[in-house]
């Protein structure tokens, strides 16, 4: 089944912030879609063949959760779950002074104050309360917020964290996106063996050479050592994705067969990327 979070809650209490975190989370993201639409998107959700519409979040104003609540529970294929983002007024009052924004029902003119305001919304979400997971972010980190949210979803932070292993040769630049770079300047060089020089780490007999080589060994041997506490406390620290790029002189052989190398090795204990910038040029 698809994956529907219907996101709402108290004005100032984190629904955007919320809605931030779940988009780096993989999940499409889309805010205050109008009543009139629901039936569509959720036609939409329930026959999309790609994976786009896999995980959706959509925000709702509070003051109309009932109407999105009864239509997206009735769907076969769309699993909803509801989360309402809480807080306490203090907290509210203190973020709308803060922020110098104004609360929406007191712009239409709902009610006269914000206490006013959150004191509605709070009686409209009363009802919801059996069904809901309820987050109250009153004296949370986004940090914090984020742990709560992989609670209510079940979801084990390794799962959230993103890996790319990109290739390049330092003759055209670092790439600009490196998080950490790593440099296999050091292995024996496949350019210089004749039959090898027009070929690319994607090629087995490259491969091969390379990995073959009992310096590379070494080599990846303390590699993977390295990465494996950096991963792990990158991803303790909620780092949600790292670039980790492999370097060489043009980015056809050596770097590309060791980041193919990294890819297979993580890939099963990560969600990984990769892609090889030079190979093609």
């Amino acid at each position: 089944m698809k994956k529907l979070l219907l996101i709402t809650g108290i004005s100032g209490a984190g629904k955007t912030t919320t809605s931030n975190i779940l988009e780096d989370m993989g999940y499409t993201c889309i805010d205050q879609c109008p009543i009139e639409l629901l039936s569509d998107l959720i036609t939409l959700i329930e026959n999309d063949q790609t994976i786009k519409y896999e995980k959706v979040v959509l925000t709702v104003p509070i003051l109309e959760l009932e109407n999105y609540y009864k239509l997206l529970y009735n769907s076969q294929v769309i699993k909803t779950k509801l989360i309402i983002i809480d807080a306490n007024i203090e907290t509210i009052i203190n973020r709308y002074k803060f922020s110098r924004r104004i609360h929406p029902l007191v712009i239409s003119n709902t009610a006269s104050t914000v206490e006013e305001a959150v004191e509605i919304e709070k009686s409209v979400l009363a009802k919801f309360d059996k069904n809901a997971h309820i987050i109250n972010t009153s004296n949370l980190s986004n940090k914090q917020l984020k742990e709560k949210l992989d609670k209510v979803l079940n979801i084990e932070t390794i799962d959230n964290f993103a890996i790319t292993f990109e290739s390049f040769g330092y003759k055209n630049g670092v790439p600009e996106d490196a998080d950490l770079v790593i440099d296999v300047r050091v292995l024996d060089n496949p350019f210089y063996v004749e039959k090898l020089r027009k070929k690319t780490g994607n090629d087995k007999a490259v491969k091969d050479y390379v990995l073959g080589s009992k310096l590379t060994q070494r080599y990846l041997k303390k590699l993977i050592s390295f990465l494996d506490f950096t991963f792990k406390a990158y991803n303790k620290e909620e780092k949600r994705h790292l670039c980790v790029c492999i370097g060489c002189t043009g980015g056809q052989h050596r770097s590309a067969t060791i980041a193919n190398y990294l890819y297979g090795y993580y890939k099963d204990k990560y969600t990984c990327y990769l892609r090889h910038r030079d190979i093609t040029k």
